[in-house]
């Protein structure tokens, strides 16, 4: 079978590497798209055309880290039976899991697209942009069932330990996407339409190939006969996974919503120095958190073999890569901050730049508590313990929520800079000592099993 990958042998820091670069490459490559089309439409279209495309990304935030987050839990037993080598039983998931899918889409597309007005106004949307911002949020509401398709489906793939299918088809959405933008904003005149329909349409794309390439070459996930039934159990162990591991992306979203709100309240021009700062940052961060992606199937795969001793060794390495490329950052972003934010907006808009250029080398110092963060999360959703997790997103809630209350009236934009790392440092406080009583509970429950299932015992 092509690029399956078993992980619960080798050397754990290979794995993790061989793993985790083509997810690496894949996002920084969409984030790549999504700067391009935050620069064409900051440069071409204007500063208050960017803001009006960065004034909801909390809310899609929100939104899509939900739907995300349950598709990548909704993967986690699919790991789980692939590294057990129950075949039958990880087909039987995969049908659930679909079934879920297709009723998050229908629900959350219908809910999203007739309260779009409301959500623009609970982040204090500047009325000199609110008709673009209503525009391309919308459009990002159109394109949840395309997002949650490629999502659930590329979730199977990696749980077989396939990242690189996912990356082609995120190389060939982000042309596509960047494509469409020359089309439609700079030939078409369409403007925040085009920006917004452009991603639209890409995330049909990403979709439609990754169900291709299961149909075609991966056919060992394509459920058959008994396999396709609906099953309570399995619905309920799916959405034991998956939806804790939404609702903490969601959780997470309620504080950046918060906290962009907030930032909102400060003016347009503001808004569009965070929009722009969000981009890089995300470009950077994609990273961290793909590392932690990483991790999600390592762990899934070697509690499915009963290899604890396994997971701490990848945890510790997954530690070491994070450091190294936490110098890598420091070197680009500390002196090149500026430059980097002169790509969204033109010379004269000195007061964007600055900002952005701020908030972006504040969080930067700040990289290894969220490298910490993305490892331990993603490592305890692996083991099956979603709903462990999704408690560091009630920390990073209620920590963005008192920098929105406090820090920002008190301090304005510099408040905001601190917003991400009094999270993620929140967040740690919680997951380190939460993850190593998890791991000794984990290890003794293992060994208990081996000595039961002994031939002596």
């Amino acid at each position: 079978m092509p690029n399956i990958n078993d992980m619960t042998v080798g050397a754990p820091t290979k794995d993790i590497i061989k793993f985790a670069l083509p997810l690496i490459f894949g996002y920084i490559l969409q984030q790549m798209y999504l700067i391009i089309d935050a620069a064409i439409v900051g440069r071409w279209i204007g500063v208050d055309a960017l803001a009006a495309v960065g004034a909801s990304s909390s809310i899609m935030f929100l939104i899509m880290g939900f739907c995300n987050g349950s598709c990548a839990g909704f993967a986690i037993p699919v790991s789980q039976a692939f590294g057990a080598k129950d075949f039958p039983k990880m087909r039987a998931y995969v049908a659930n899991a679909i079934r879920i899918g297709i009723a998050f889409a229908v629900v959350i597309t219908f809910l999203s697209c007739i309260l779009c007005n409301k959500v623009l106004g609970l982040v204090n949307t500047p009325a000199d942009i609110y008709h673009d911002a209503y525009t391309f949020l919308f459009l990002q509401f159109l394109a949840i069932p395309f997002t949650i398709g490629y999502n659930l489906l590329a979730g199977f793939i990696r749980a077989l330990g396939d990242s690189k299918q996912p990356f082609y088809f995120l190389i060939f959405s982000s042309f596509i996407n960047i494509l469409l933008d020359i089309l439609l904003i700079l030939i078409l005149g369409f403007g925040v339409f085009g920006a917004g329909l452009a991603t639209l349409l890409s995330q049909l794309f990403s979709c439609v190939l990754c169900g291709w390439y299961i149909l075609k070459k991966m056919q060992i996930l394509i459920p058959k006969g008994e396999e396709r039934r609906y099953d309570n159990k399995r619905i309920s162990i799916l959405l034991n996974n998956g939806v804790p591991m939404g609702l903490q992306f969601s959780i997470t979203g309620i504080g950046i919503i918060m906290l962009q709100s907030a930032n909102n309240a400060l003016g347009t021009t503001y808004v569009a120095a965070f929009t722009a700062s969000m981009r890089i940052k995300y470009l950077f961060t994609c990273v961290f958190e793909n590392i932690g992606v990483a991790m999600a199937t390592y762990c899934g795969q070697n509690i499915g073999a009963r290899n604890a001793k396994r997971i701490r060794q990848g945890i510790f390495s997954a530690i070491r890569i994070m450091l190294v490329y936490f110098v890598f950052t420091v070197i680009i972003i500390y002196p090149f901050a500026d430059e980097m934010m002169e790509l969204f907006v033109n010379s004269g808009e000195q007061a964007v730049v600055t900002n952005a250029a701020m908030f972006m080398r504040i969080a930067n110092y700040f990289y290894p508590a969220l490298g910490i963060l993305t490892i331990l999360r993603y490592s305890i959703q692996g083991l099956g313990y979603s709903n462990l997790s999704m408690m560091s997103g009630v920390m990073e809630m209620i920590a963005r929520i008192g920098v929105s209350l406090w820090l920002v009236p008190a301090f304005g934009f510099l408040g905001v800079c601190y917003g991400d790392p009094v999270a993620w440092i929140a967040a740690d406080l919680f997951l380190i000592p939460a993850f190593f009583f998890l791991y000794r509970h984990i290890k003794h429950t293992l060994q208990k099993q081996a000595y039961s299932s002994s031939p002596l015992s």
